[in-house]
C-alpha cells in the first residue's frame, strides 16, 4: 500500500469527521463559494482539458464546466442535506442525513474537468470528502479542477483536506484507494474496466454503463427539429458524453426527407465505398479505435483516407445489420453516427431495441414523434430497457438534465441500473451520497367498531324488521333441512309474501359447510337473481350465505383469494371487493352462539382439501341482523349447550386478543356474565323460559359484536382444525381447549409475545383476572383467579354436559397422534392465531392439543 495515498486519505478522513459536524448553513455557504469558483475557472479549466487531452472542443467544455457548477448547485441549492430533513408528527418519522464518509472519485478521459467539478460539489454538499484518481491523460486539469474547488471550500470554512487527489495516478494506485478500508464508497465514472472494478472492490460504488443510445425518427415528427437536435448532439464536445447518439432508425415514410435534411444540415453521407474504410478506422481488431475519440469528423475522415469537406458536422454510414459485423452499430464516442431505415414503427422498435442489448442496456435511448402520439410514447418507454428514455430532445445535452426537461436531475454519472450493471439507474445526485437515518417513533393504529348498521332484537322482532326491506323484490332465503321440517323458514316466507317479495328457499346446508355447498346456493343465486339475501339458520347457514353471497356479486373471484391470511386486516394482499352492489345481505340467527350475523367471519371447508378455513373481512358483515328470541324456543339441548359455550369462548378470547378495546372489552364481560347465569337455566329450561332464551340470544350476539372487532386468539385456531380432523361440534371443540389456552396465555414472560402496535406489554394474566373479577368468582391473586375462572368455566361445561377432553368425544388415541402434528401446523397457521396475547410454537401447540386429549 502506498504510503503517499495512506497519508491523503488519513487526511482526508480527518477532514471530513470535522466537516461531518457543520450545520446546513456553514455547508451551504462552502457549496456556494465552491460553485462560484468552479464557474469563473470554467473557461481555463476548459482549455486544460482540451489541450491535455487533445479531445472534444474547447468551447463545448466550456459548456460542461458551466453546467457542472451552475446548473448543479442551482438544482441543489435549497435540498437539505445536514440533520433532519423529513419529519412526519402524526406519523411518527423523522429522517435524519449524515455523510457518507471518504469516496473514491474515478474521473474518466472524456470529461476530466466538468466531472470533478460535479463530483466535488456533490461531495460538499453532502458533508464528505472525495479523493480522486484522475485518468493518466487528464491528470493535469482533473487535479487543477480539484484545488481550484478545495481552495475555494477552505476560505469559505471547510477543512483543509476535504477534497484531495493523486498526483501521478496509476491503475495500482486507483486500485490501492478503491480498496482502501478508509474508503467508504466508490463514485466511478469511466471506462468499463475501471468501473468493473469499482464494484469488485467491496465497497459499496456507484458506477456507469456504456451507451449506445438509439435514435427513432418516426414518420410524424417534426423532421427539422429531429435532425438538427441530432446534429446539436452529436457534435457537441465532439460526441464524447456517453449518452450521445449512436445511430438513428428513420420509418421508411420518411427515410429520404431525413436523409436530405441532415445533408442539408451539414452531416455527410458516407457511400459504400467510403463506409468500409471508415468501418476499418472506427474498429480495429474488434474494439474502438481510441484516436477517433473526441475527434473532428473531417480529422476522422481523413485518418480512414476519406475526403470530405472540412466544415463536415457528423459522418454518416447508412447500415442494416446490428452487431459485431456492423462497427457504425456500436458506442463511438465521436461524431459518428450509423443510419438505419425501419419499414414502419414496430420495426424501428424492434431495431432500437437490438441496439440497446447490443451495448447500451440501461443508458439512454431517443424518440422523435409527434408529442401527441402518447400511445407511441408510452410503448417506446416500455419496450426501451434504459434509465433515461428521452422524446424530442437531444440526447448529449437532455440525458444530463435540467435542460430540456426541468425535472430530470442534472447530472454528469447518468446511472444505468442493473441493466448496465450499475447500482441506480438514474440521474446520480446528492441523495445518493447520504446515508439517511430513519427515526421512527412507535404508534398505534387506529381502531374501529363495525357492525352491521341494523341490527333488531326483541321477542317477536321478526316481521317487524323484514319490513325494513320492503321496496325490495326477489330473495333468496337459505337455510337448513332441520328448520325446513320445523316450520321456521315459514316464518320468514310469510312476512315476505305479506310485503310481495318473492322468494326462493335453498335448504342444503348442512352442519360444517363446504364449497360444494357453497356453488350449489350459487346455482340458485345466478338463476333466480335476488336483491336479497337472507341466511336463516345458525352459523353454518349464515356463513355458506356470506360466502354465496361474495361469489353472486363476483364471479371470478377465487376461493383461495378469499381464503389467504393476513397479519393485518388493513394491509391483506387480496383486497375484497365493496359488497351490496347486487343485493342485501339479511342474517337471522336461529341459534344463540356463532354471532355469525354480526361478524365479518365466515367458516368454510373446503371438501377437496378438507381443511377448514376461516374467513374474515368487514365486507362480509351483513348490513342487517335480527335477534328474534322466538326463533330459538325450540333449539335442542346439546345445540343450545355446544352453541353457548362457544360464545363464552368467543368473549374470554376477544378480552385476551392483543386487538382487544374498550368497546370489545364492556360487550364482552356483560355477554359472559349473561351467559354463565342465563345460559344452564335456558339449556335445562329453554322451551318454556323466554327470559332465559332471550338473554342468552343477546349475550351471544354482543360476543359476536366484541369478536367481530377484536378477533379471538389460539383457542378458536385450534378448535377450527379439531372439529375439522375428528367431526367435533365446534362450541364443544372450544369448550374442552379453553381452559388449556388460558392458562397458555395466563403469563407475565411469554416465550414470545404477539407483535401488535397497541399492545404495549403481556397482559393477558391480568385480563383473565379482571374477567373473574367481574364475575364475582373471588380468589386473592391473579393466579387464584384465574383458577377460579377455569374450574367456573369447567363447572358450566359440565352443568350443560359437553366432554371435558378429546377422549370424550369418542377419538381414538391413535387417530389422534396420528393427526397431532398435522393438526399443530394448522392450527398455527389459523387466521385467528395472529392476535392470541401469545405467539405460539407449533410444538407448544402440540402440548396443548395433548393436555386435552386427556
Amino acid at each position: 500500500m502506498s504510503e503517499a495515498l495512506n497519508k491523503i486519505i488519513a487526511k482526508a478522513k480527518k477532514a471530513q469527521e470535522t466537516f461531518a459536524d457543520f450545520d446546513q448553513e456553514k455547508v451551504d455557504k462552502i457549496f456556494h463559494k465552491a460553485a462560484v469558483a468552479a464557474n469563473d475557472a470554467r473557461i481555463p479549466l476548459a482549455k486544460m482539458a482540451a489541450e491535455e487531452t487533445g479531445m472534444g472542443v474547447f468551447e463545448d467544455k466550456v459548456l460542461k464546466n458551466h453546467f457542472a457548477s451552475e446548473f448543479v448547485y442551482n438544482k441543489f441549492r435549497d435540498t437539505k442535506t445536514c440533520g433532519v430533513i423529513e419529519r412526519d408528527e402524526d406519523s411518527g418519522i423523522v429522517k435524519v442525513a449524515e455523510p457518507v464518509g471518504v469516496i473514491g472519485g474515478i474521473i474518466p478521459t472524456t470529461n476530466p474537468t466538468s466531472t470533478a467539478i460535479f463530483k466535488s460539489l456533490l461531495a460538499l454538499k453532502t458533508r464528505n470528502a472525495i479523493i480522486f484518481s484522475p485518468h493518466p491523460r487528464a491528470k493535469k486539469c482533473t487535479v487543477e479542477s480539484a484545488k481550484t474547488i478545495l481552495n475555494a471550500a477552505v476560505s469559505a470554512g471547510a477543512p483543509d483536506g476535504l477534497i484531495a487527489w493523486i498526483e501521478e495516478p496509476t491503475v495500482d494506485l486507483s486500485r490501492e484507494l478503491m480498496t482502501h478500508p478508509d474508503i467508504a464508497m466508490i463514485l466511478a465514472t469511466g471506462g468499463g474496466g475501471m468501473v468493473k472494478a469499482a464494484y469488485s472492490s467491496g465497497k459499496p460504488a456507484i458506477g456507469v454503463g456504456s451507451g449506445n443510445t438509439p435514435v427513432v425518427i418516426d414518420e410524424t415528427c417534426d423532421i427539422e427539429m429531429a435532425v438538427s437536435s441530432v446534429l446539436l448532439s452529436k457534435t457537441f464536445d465532439n460526441g464524447l458524453i456517453c449518452a450521445s447518439e449512436q445511430a438513428i432508425i428513420v420509418c421508411d415514410e420518411v427515410y429520404d426527407k431525413v436523409k436530405k435534411e441532415l445533408e442539408i444540415r451539414g452531416a455527410h453521407l458516407l457511400s459504400k465505398k467510403d463506409k468500409k474504410l471508415m468501418a476499418d478506422t472506427i474498429v480495429i481488431d474488434g474494439k474502438l479505435n481510441t484516436k477517433i475519440v473526441g475527434q473532428p469528423a473531417a480529422k476522422i475522415a481523413e485518418m480512414g483516407g476519406v475526403k470530405v469537406n472540412e466544415d463536415a458536422k457528423v459522418l454518416i454510414a447508412e447500415a442494416e445489420k446490428i452487431g459485431d459485423s456492423e462497427p457504425f452499430s456500436r458506442e463511438k464516442l465521436s461524431p459518428v453516427l450509423g443510419m438505419f431505415r425501419a419499414k414502419n414503427y414496430a420495426n424501428a422498435l424492434e431495431k432500437a431495441e437490438a441496439m440497446v442489448q447490443y451495448g447500451g442496456m440501461g443508458h439512454t435511448s431517443v424518440l422523435y414523434t409527434d408529442p401527441a402520439n402518447q400511445d407511441r410514447i408510452q410503448q417506446f418507454g416500455r419496450r426501451m430497457k434504459t434509465g433515461r428514455t428521452l422524446v424530442n430532445m437531444p440526447s448529449s445535452q437532455g440525458a444530463i438534465g435540467d435542460l430540456y426537461n426541468f425535472k430530470l436531475e442534472p447530472s454528469l454519472t447518468l446511472g444505468c441500473g442493473s441493466w448496465g450493471g450499475n447500482s441506480v439507474s438514474e440521474n446520480v445526485g446528492v441523495k445518493h451520497l447520504l446515508n439517511v437515518k430513519t427515526i421512527a417513533e412507535r404508534r398505534e393504529n387506529m381502531l374501529w367498531f363495525k357492525v352491521p348498521p341494523q341490527v333488531y332484537f326483541k321477542y317477536n322482532c321478526l316481521e317487524t324488521a323484514l319490513g325494513e326491506i320492503a321496496d325490495h323484490k326477489r330473495a333468496v332465503l337459505v337455510t337448513d333441512k332441520p328448520l325446513v321440517e320445523l316450520g321456521i323458514t315459514d316464518k320468514v316466507t310469510s312476512v315476505l309474501e305479506k310485503l310481495g317479495i318473492e322468494c326462493e328457499i335453498f335448504y342444503d346446508v348442512k352442519p360444517d359447510p363446504d364449497l360444494s355447498t357453497v356453488r350449489r346456493g350459487l346455482d340458485v343465486f345466478n338463476s333466480f337473481k335476488p336483491d336479497t339475501v337472507i341466511a336463516l339458520g345458525g352459523g353454518s347457514p349464515i356463513d355458506a350465505a356470506k360466502i354465496m353471497w361474495m361469489m353472486y356479486e363476483y364471479p371470478d373471484i377465487q376461493f383461495k383469494d378469499l381464503a389467504m391470511r393476513f397479519m393485518d386486516i388493513r394491509k391483506r394482499i387480496v383486497k375484497f371487493p365493496e359488497m351490496g352492489k347486487k343485493a342485501t345481505m339479511v342474517a337471522i340467527p336461529t341459534t344463540s352462539g356463532t354471532g355469525s350475523e354480526v361478524t365479518p367471519f365466515s367458516v368454510i371447508t373446503d371438501d377437496t382439501e378438507g381443511i377448514k378455513y376461516p374467513i374474515a373481512d368487514y365486507e362480509l358483515t351483513p348490513d342487517m341482523a335480527i335477534v328474534d328470541a322466538a326463533l330459538v324456543m325450540s333449539m335442542p339441548k346439546g345445540l343450545t349447550a355446544a352453541s353457548g359455550i362457544d360464545a363464552v369462548t368467543h368473549a374470554i378470547e376477544a378480552i385476551a386478543a392483543v386487538t382487544a378495546t374498550d368497546y370489545t372489552n364492556g360487550l364482552a364481560m356483560e355477554s359472559l356474565r349473561i351467559l354463565f347465569k342465563y345460559l344452564p337455566i335456558a339449556y335445562n329450561e329453554g322451551n318454556t323460559n323466554v327470559k332465559a332464551r332471550e338473554k342468552v340470544h343477546n349475550a351471544a350476539t354482543m360476543a359476536g359484536m366484541a369478536f367481530a372487532n377484536a378477533f379471538l386468539g389460539l383457542c378458536h385456531s385450534m378448535a377450527h382444525k379439531l372439529g375439522s380432523a375428528f367431526h367435533i361440534p365446534h362450541g364443544v371443540a372450544n369448550a374442552i381447549l379453553i381452559p388449556h389456552v388460558i392458562r397458555y396465555n395466563a403469563t407475565d414472560k411469554p416465550l414470545k409475545q404477539a407483535a401488535f402496535s397497541q399492545y404495549t406489554h403481556p397482559v393477558a394474566k391480568m385480563r383473565f383476572a379482571k374477567i373473574a373479577d367481574y364475575l364475582c368468582l373471588g380468589g386473592k391473586s391473579e393466579d387464584e383467579k384465574i383458577e377460579k375462572l377455569i374450574a367456573k368455566i369447567k363447572e358450566l361445561s359440565r352443568a350443560v354436559d359437553i366432554p371435558e377432553t378429546i377422549s370424550d368425544c369418542g377419538v381414538s388415541e391413535k387417530d389422534f397422534n396420528s393427526r397431532i402434528q398435522k393438526l399443530s401446523e394448522s392450527a398455527f397457521d389459523d387466521q385467528c392465531t395472529g392476535t392470541n396475547p401469545r405467539y405460539p410454537l407449533i410444538s407448544e401447540i402440540e402440548e396443548l392439543y395433548r393436555s386435552a386429549y386427556k
